[in-house]
């Protein structure tokens, strides 16, 4: 790849550390382009947690392990032993910060919000919580957690592990509160088939034409497993009871904040109050991926051996793992449904069930396309397919092609997609607004994840390459200028046709770039992909070298002078080596077995020469 994500990674570590941290007051200063907010002050947080958890080399929790340059990205904040305990005084501020008196977390949009009209939101609208921070606040928590986890093994001090043990029962109370927001913000939308919701998700689906009637069979067929599980929603939002009807159909995931009538939840953890719903009840593609993707994190490898979650979290857990399941499998079967040419997710773009269409949703459709692959077992071909989709989107949204005077696409990435949050107006006179402007760091992410599930050394390549071009283009983004200079987001330096300019950094936007490098970098950490037919080609070299090799030593060449004896001892090693590694390596052990062909025939040729001339 072009790109180098560890390099790209310590730039962002080090501009982090110099936008955020005054050296004067030896103070985190939160926010950025945006006034803080739970959401954006976490993702800014996560610009240094997420590699620090979730790319070994990058680990600071164990400081007498941290690499040297890792240090002096982060000078600012102190030496490798210093560096963990100004991030735990900047957690337990964030934790402090974003909870009430009592202790109850708080969850709001706060500047992240706007509004349609005239009419500007209210501070108690200002105030509703929102499943962006939900999922913020797993994904930080979990991260925090295992921070902590790892470093008080290596604590030595009672003061340290005092410490250490305040911010880990901070951090699980707002990961519990996240939890069962999470599962009062969940919804299943049903819908009678000639209602406009369900004519708009029969046209988009229906790629062979066929009469709606059988469409609706077969949707409730492949869905079948997936309705009879909704039996098991027991808790939270989501309990349906009229989803079995043949003339009904429906969609499933997550509105935008806690769905307008959602039960609390009974739980004995500190969660404190649980605020009244406003959402409305009916999914939202943003939000559902948003959720989706923070709720992977609660059953990861990581969270498991570690033993991140209490017991009672482990029942929140399970509760959410299976809406994860039912919102994998229907976006699933709904973007890869039919037997036809053309998958609906191939025909750009989504289109919604309330009739809003837009590449950044085929986008979102994408990534739970490719979960559901992933569950399925699906094939190189099929993951190939959902990375075309990728592929033209980065076209049509002019990161690999240029724009042309007034492109329509340029607003995929400024303003945004405006998504109207309805029922936020039921709490103040506006409707609430939630701008999405982080198309190509999503698109980068999306590639990047679809290139390390190839095993195809082909597809994979097309992949990192169209991930090396979007880099290209995210790379000319960043700001120039100012203490943020080296961050996201200047759009204008890529498209000069949009005419706003930033001085400071868009953390929203950062954070999502960051975990597109972090994908990158496990997937590079990996071995190489084993191609079948490098495999056979280098076996039959090794064959061919090994056969000549024995008939020299038949020929009593071990028994000739010091520089023959040394050329045989050189190729024995090679020899043995690509034997070792050929399963793995093919590549390599293909050139070692053609460097000792090289040898050996130069050693035929010298004899040859040397019986001529006598």
């Amino acid at each position: 790849m072009r790109m180098q994500p560890r390099q790209q990674l310590l730039e962002i570590w080090n501009s982090t550390v110099r936008s955020s941290w005054s050296e004067r007051e030896k103070k985190w200063k939160f926010g950025g382009r945006d006034a803080p907010n739970s959401i954006g002050d976490a993702e800014q947080l996560l610009c240094i947690l997420t590699p620090a958890t979730k790319v070994e080399a990058f680990k600071l929790d164990r400081p007498d392990e941290t690499a040297e340059d890792m240090i002096r990205a982060l000078r600012p904040l102190g030496n490798a032993t210093e560096i963990p305990k100004t991030l735990i005084g900047v957690l337990r501020e964030y934790f402090d910060r974003y909870s009430e008196p009592d202790g109850t977390p708080l969850f709001s949009g706060s500047s992240y919000y706007s509004s349609s009209g005239p009419a500007q939101p209210t501070k108690e609208q200002l105030r509703l919580d929102i499943v962006d921070s939900f999922a913020m606040s797993v994904t930080l928590s979990l991260a925090v957690l295992g921070f902590l986890k790892v470093l008080r093994s290596v604590a030595s001090r009672e003061e340290n592990r005092k410490e250490i043990e305040a911010l880990e029962l901070m951090a699980s109370t707002r990961l519990s509160a996240a939890m069962v927001g999470l599962l009062r913000s969940f919804t299943v939308n049903v819908f009678d088939i000639d209602s406009g919701y369900g004519q708009a998700l029969i046209t988009m689906i229906n790629q062979e034409n066929l009469p709606q009637r059988q469409v609706v069979s077969a949707i409730r067929r492949d869905l079948r497993e997936t309705i009879a599980s909704f039996r098991e929603v027991l808790i939270g939002s989501g309990q349906v009871t009229d989803i079995d009807s043949p003339d009904r159909l429906f969609e499933v995931g997550w509105s935008w904040g806690i769905v307008n009538g959602a039960p609390s939840i009974e739980t004995n953890e500190p969660v404190g109050q649980q605020p009244k719903g406003f959402a409305q009840d009916a999914p939202y593609l943003y939000f559902t991926v948003i959720a989706v993707d923070a709720i992977e994190d609660l059953f990861s490898e990581r969270t498991r051996v570690l033993g991140l979650l209490n017991e009672e979290q482990q029942r929140l857990s399970r509760a959410l793992q299976l809406r994860w399941e039912l919102t994998r499998s229907y976006w699933s079967t709904m973007a890869t449904f039919g037997a036809a040419r053309r998958w609906p997710v191939e025909d750009i773009p989504w289109r919604t069930t309330d009739e809003d269409a837009s590449d950044y949703y085929t986008l979102l459709v994408t990534s739970l396309a490719v979960k559901g692959l992933v569950q399925e077992r699906g094939t190189d071909i099929e993951l190939g397919r959902i990375g075309e989709v990728v592929g033209e989107l980065a076209n049509r949204a002019r990161i690999t092609r240029k724009p042309f005077d007034t492109d329509p696409a340029l607003s995929l990435h400024a303003p945004g997609v405006l998504v109207p949050l309805v029922g936020s107006e039921d709490a103040g006179e506006a409707r609430m607004l939630w701008t999405v402007s982080e198309f190509a760091a999503l698109l980068f992410q999306r590639t990047t994840v679809i290139a390390g599930l190839i095993s195809d050394a082909e597809g994979r390549s097309r992949m990192l390459d169209l991930a090396d071009r979007t880099w290209e283009h995210l790379n000319r983004r960043r700001l120039d200028k100012g203490s943020g200079r080296n961050l996201w987001d200047q759009p204008t330096s890529a498209f000069p046709q949009l005419t706003t300019r930033y001085d400071k950094p868009s953390w929203y936007y950062t954070q999502r770039v960051v975990q597109g490098l972090v994908t990158t970098a496990n997937m590079l950490n990996r071995p190489p992909l084993r191609s079948p037919r490098l495999g056979n080609y280098a076996f039959d070299l090794l064959t061919e070298a090994e056969h000549l090799y024995d008939m020299e030593l038949l020929s009593g060449a071990g028994d000739a002078g010091p520089r023959m004896r040394e050329t045989l001892k050189v190729a024995q090693i090679h020899l043995s080596r690509a034997r070792e590694i050929l399963p793995e390596r093919p590549g390599t052990a293909a050139v070692l077995a053609a460097q000792v062909l090289i040898s050996l025939d130069e050693l035929a040729a010298a004899r040859r020469d040397v019986t001529e001339a006598g």
